[in-house]
Formats: C-alpha cells, sequence, structure tokens
C-alpha cells in the first residue's frame, strides 16, 4: 500500500496545447514532467501486469486538437486516474509505478546515470560518503549507508533517510523522509541549494525497540549521536540536575546508560516541526507541533499571547487527510502559464475524538504536513503490529523494503495525488471525498469508533484540555 507520503499537483499545458508536458510538483517542488503518451505507456504497463479488471479508466486518445475546455478535462480525467492508482493497495505501491515516477524524475533534471558520491549526514554532524548510481532508489541509498557504517541487515530497517534544511543558525527543519518514488541524489541536487542535507535517523517510535538497535555497536552509536543532537537542539526537555547527569555519563563514555537516562525525559523520541497554525482551540493560533509517543503534542500560543500545550493521541484519531491549494504570488492567477510565480499551501486535518461522544476536527497549516502525516502513519504501523503480537522487526524490514501490503479494512490512511487545477474560477483547496478519507486503525466509523479504540490507554487532548 502507498501511503500518505507526498501530495502530487498536476498542471495543465500551458497555453492550453495538449502535446506539452504536465509539471507533477510533489509538496510544492517540481519533481518530473509527463505527457499525456507517457502516462498512457504506464497505463498499458500495469494493464498488461495486472489484468484490464484491476485498472482504473484512462483517459482515451483524441485525433483532432483538443479545445481548452477539453484539455482541462483531460486533465481532471487523468487526476481521477492517478487518485484510483495511488490509493490501489496493490498498484499503488508497485514497482512499476514506482519506478516510472523515479525515471521521469530524472529525466526531468537531465542526470544521466553514472557513478557518484554523495553525503549522508548522521545525527552528530559527521558526514558518510558513499559511491552510488544516479539511479539508486532510496532502499539502494540507505542500503549503501548500511554497509559502509557496517550495520547489521537486520537493523536497516530501523532506520531511514530523511530531506532536511538547515538554517543559518544551525537550526533543522524536516522537509520530508524520502520515499521509493524518487532519487535520493537527484531529489538532493534538483534542491539546488547548500542548506538542504540527506540525513539518517531512526525510523521507529516505540523505545521499547531501542534494545534491539543498541545490542549492535554501529546501532547504539547512532542511536546515542542522535539522542545527544535532540538534547543539544532543546528537542529533548533537560533540567539541570539531568543536564549534570547526562554530562557524567558523556565524559565516562556511558552511551547505553545515557540513553536509557535521555528515555525518561519529556519529548525523548520526537521530531519537532516548524512553527506553523492550526484553528485548535481557535482559528489563527501560531502552533509548534511535535511527534512522538504515539501523539501529535501542541504548544498553542493563543491570541491573548497565553501558552498552553496538550496532545492529541493517534489512538483517538478517526481519520486524517491532506489538502493543498495553489496560491498565486505575483500576478494574481493561478495560471503557472503566465508567470511560474505561485506557491503549494499544504494542510493536515484529523478528526479527533475530544469526549465520549465527540468527534471534532483540528487542521494545521504547515509545509510540513506530509511529514506529519508520515509520523502518524508509522505511529499506527507499530500500534496494529504490537496489538496482533506480530514482530516489530519484520514490519519495519517489510516497510524498508516497500512490500506491506494491508486490506482496505486495515488502512490507516489511504489518500491520493491531489491534482489542483490553476483554473481561478475552480475552488482552491480540493478536499479529500468520503471515498478518499480512510479511516485509522481498522477503518473505524462513528458506530464502532469506541470498541475499536477502547484497549488503548486515552490521555489526549479532551474538552478541558487548552
Amino acid at each position: 500500500m502507498l501511503k500518505v507520503q507526498a501530495v502530487v499537483v498536476l498542471f495543465p499545458p500551458c497555453k492550453h496545447n495538449a502535446s506539452e508536458a504536465y509539471n507533477i510538483h510533489v509538496n510544492g517542488v517540481l519533481h518530473c514532467r509527463v505527457r499525456y503518451s507517457q502516462l498512457l505507456g504506464l497505463h498499458e504497463q500495469i494493464k498488461k501486469e495486472y489484468g484490464s479488471n484491476v485498472v482504473p479508466a484512462f483517459p482515451p486518445k483524441k485525433i483532432f486538437t483538443l479545445t481548452p475546455a477539453e484539455v482541462e478535462q483531460r486533465r481532471e480525467q487523468l487526476e481521477k486516474y492517478m487518485q484510483a492508482i495511488r490509493q490501489d493497495p496493490l498498484l499503488g505501491a508497485s514497482e512499476l509505478f514506482n519506478s516510472f515516477l523515479r525515471k521521469a524524475q530524472q529525466e526531468t533534471q537531465q542526470i544521466p546515470t553514472e557513478e557518484v558520491a554523495i553525503d549522508i549526514c548522521l545525527c552528530n554532524g559527521q558526514k558518510v560518503t558513499v559511491n552510488i548510481f544516479t539511479s539508486y532508489k532510496t532502499e539502494d541509498v540507505l542500503d549503501a549507508v548500511a554497509t559502509k557504517l557496517d550495520l547489521p541487515d537486520d537493523l536497516v530497517g530501523y532506520f531511514s533517510l530523511f530531506l532536511v534544511r538547515e538554517g543559518v543558525d544551525g537550526s533543522l527543519s524536516f522537509v520530508r523522509k524520502l520515499q521509493e518514488f524518487e532519487l535520493p541524489y537527484v531529489s538532493i541536487t534538483s534542491s539546488r541549494s547548500s542548506e538542504f542535507h540527506i540525513v539518517l535517523r531512526k525510523s521507529y517510535w516505540d523505545m521499547a525497540y531501542d534494545s534491539d538497535v543498541m545490542e549492535n555497536r554501529v546501532g547504539l552509536n547512532l542511536l546515542y549521536a542522535q539522542t545527544v543532537s535532540d538534547i543539544e537542539r532543546g528537542w529533548i526537555l533537560v533540567n539541570k540536575d539531568q543536564h549534570r547527569q547526562l554530562k557524567s555519563l558523556q565524559e565516562k563514555g556511558s552511551k547505553k546508560e545515557f540513553i536509557h537516562l535521555g528515555q525518561t525525559l519529556k519529548y525523548y523520541g520526537y521530531i519537532k516541526f516548524d512553527p506553523c497554525v492550526t484553528d485548535f482551540p481557535e482559528k489563527g493560533c501560531q502552533v509548534i507541533v511535535s511527534a512522538g509517543n504515539n501523539e501529535l503534542n501542541f504548544h498553542v500560543k493563543l491570541p491573548n499571547e497565553q501558552m498552553k500545550e496538550g496532545s492529541f493521541k493517534v489512538t483517538r484519531m478517526r481519520c486524517w487527510r491532506i489538502t493543498s491549494s495553489v496560491i498565486p504570488i505575483a500576478n494574481g492567477t493561478t495560471n503557472p502559464c503566465s508567470s511560474g510565480q505561485f506557491e503549494i499551501k499544504l494542510e493536515l486535518s484529523f478528526e479527533y475524538l475530544m469526549s465520549k461522544d465527540r468527534l471534532q476536527w483540528v487542521t494545521i497549516t504547515s509545509d510540513q504536513a506530509i511529514m506529519m502525516s508520515i509520523c502518524l502513519q508509522s505511529m499506527v504501523d507499530e500500534l496494529m503490529v504490537k496489538k496482533s503480537g506480530g514482530s516489530i522487526k519484520k514490519m519495519l524490514r517489510k516497510r524498508h523494503n516497500g512490500s506491506i501490503h494491508r486490506s482496505d479494512s486495515q488502512q490507516a490512511v489511504k489518500s491520493s495525488p491531489l491534482l489542483d487545477s490553476p483554473d481561478s474560477n475552480r475552488e482552491q483547496i480540493v478536499k479529500l471525498s468520503t471515498k478518499l478519507t480512510s479511516v485509522s486503525l481498522r477503518g473505524v466509523s462513528a458506530s464502532n469508533l469506541a470498541n475499536n479504540i477502547s484497549n488503548y490507554a486515552f490521555e489526549g487532548i479532551g474538552d478541558d484540555d487548552l
């Protein structure tokens, strides 16, 4: 199953010329340009591989030149087609689909297939240089780094590669977790900025799995470096007494003891996001969101300047969705052909069980909305494996191999690319329909929500919080 790993916006051909390429933006960044003929070729390959009964309908060829209205109609049809492909648990996760996007990315950026050196940063700032081919997918690059570090194969799935942006002040902003539909070398090269880096971090949430990692020398060093970094950045809260203890352990080289103490600290293992905006508890509130411990933690600044803190437990989220809108910057129109000046506005919304019989939507407006969604998804994955008594090692390795497949009733979030029209007459924010919004955990409906989540301890925000 291909989960919500990106929001894809597809702009129609400029000047309504159907022979021109569609620009596909992933999370507001140009990923690739594809022509109708390329998408048709993909469709034929999928149909040949999986059969006509599985593949959704594809917009037909036209003999005559398309009118502007027909160009837009074709775009809408391609939108529905891509949504259907991405939401299908078999087709959306297929190597055929992902390799199409990777090849299109490489061709668009005009980067030839050749051997190159790429730097992967560790959390302590150290760089690991590995030799790869430009056509290596994310999994291949991760394996190359693991080999260079001598990280055992059974621990590779505990880690992931993240694209981050480092500020001039040394601050770190998560852009996204690198996915199987992209080529890491092409992604970092196309950013054309030295402030972007690829970082290796752990990819699980439950600190109980730290013990698996710490059994290995390399795993221990990686986890130790991340813990030290998160403390230094202020992501993990430390008081004076705890700071003295940590410093003493660090001087002694007691890495395991250092990590064990770190596990007792607030926000250990959390990812901290950039300041953004939320509509909870009221619209327009500034908020700093952190993800960890099966929750989204909010530090909210209210209009009266008062600060409040609360958390939203993933086990009380009925579902969540990503929405996008195209915002013109320069010329007052959403037509990208006229100026090329635009930005993609992303929102993460989740429906939350505030009290026994009250569900409420909470929205976060953030450029990191996709990253937040990925965090929620992986938390649910771990909870489901733990509840079923399965092996976290097997799950992480399958996730690493891109081979997790679950039935529709088990999907945590199943969303699709959102292909927004640049037509200013269309609604700017395209929200997912009921069909495009899957439910967390077991696909719970309003009627059976309580039964499905009652096995978990509730510590999230309720009526009296915030």
